[in-house]
């Protein structure tokens, strides 16, 4: 299964830490982001990378060149950072069939491989990881209703008044038809192409879309302090392994 990471944007808030290098490099407990993710996607299977690049595309295409781990990586380019929806048509002559979708900026210990599973088990059109954040929270992200048997029956991205609190995370899996989608959306009030609203729509044409609750933790590196929460949480991990194997 090929894993599309996107990486274009600029990191506005994360400087000083992205003065000189996108936010894709920013390192993290001694490696960049983007090693993070696909280390990860390797573990769950990926045969091929597929990063979406943009802004000082040329550090992240000179820092991993063609291959990662003996992962082939093909890059592509989004010219202008419109939004998760515009970024996602970059790569869509690449992609022919099911495909896992994870955001550059997130950090992960989680259940990911849950996510993959349902979408190769029951052929859902989408499957993705969610967490429940404290209701004040949630108006930051794409808010999720479920059925009770956990598909999504409805995503609002960023709503004044969530209709729940649980949220999207940076993981997802879909089959190409999330591609027609994305040309169906339309600008949101930020003025850009949202992945909920990609996502909203398929499931108003029936499609099945499985939402998998997170066991573990994630981190969306947006400004410095999440860097050094996401560094203090993986190194207290890493005392953790070594201790146990001594």
């Amino acid at each position: 299964m090929k894993a599309v990471v996107l990486a274009a944007g600029k990191g506005t808030r994360l400087r000083p830490l992205t003065n000189d290098k996108p936010k894709g490099l920013v390192e993290v407990n001694g490696k960049p982001i983007v090693t993070h993710c696909f280390e990860q996607l390797a573990e769950l299977g990926a045969d091929e990378f597929v990063v979406v690049v943009g802004y000082r595309k040329e550090d992240i295409i000179s820092h991993y060149d063609d291959e990662f781990e003996g992962i082939p990586i093909t890059y592509a380019h989004q010219r202008e950072q419109k939004g998760l929806a515009h970024a996602l048509l970059t790569v869509e002559e690449l992609i022919n069939d099911d495909f896992m979708l994870m955001l550059g900026d997130n950090i992960f210990q989680a259940n990911l491989e849950d996510v993959v599973r349902r979408q190769q088990e029951d052929r859902a059109d989408a499957a993705f990881l969610t967490e429940e954040v404290p209701y004040e929270d949630a108006s930051r992200f794409g808010v999720c209703a479920t059925n009770s048997y956990g598909e999504i029956t409805d995503v609002v991205e960023k709503p004044e008044d969530p209709p729940s609190n649980l949220v999207m995370t940076g993981f997802y899996t879909f089959t190409p038809a999330i591609f027609h989608a994305c040309h169906l959306v339309q600008p949101s009030n930020r003025g850009e192409y949202e992945i909920s609203e990609a996502i909203d729509l398929l499931i108003q044409s029936g499609r099945t879309i499985d939402a998998i609750r997170m066991d573990g933790w994630r981190i969306d590196v947006g400004y410095p302090e999440d860097r050094d929460e996401a560094e203090q949480r993986l190194g207290e991990e890493a005392k953790i392994v070594n201790s146990t194997a001594q």
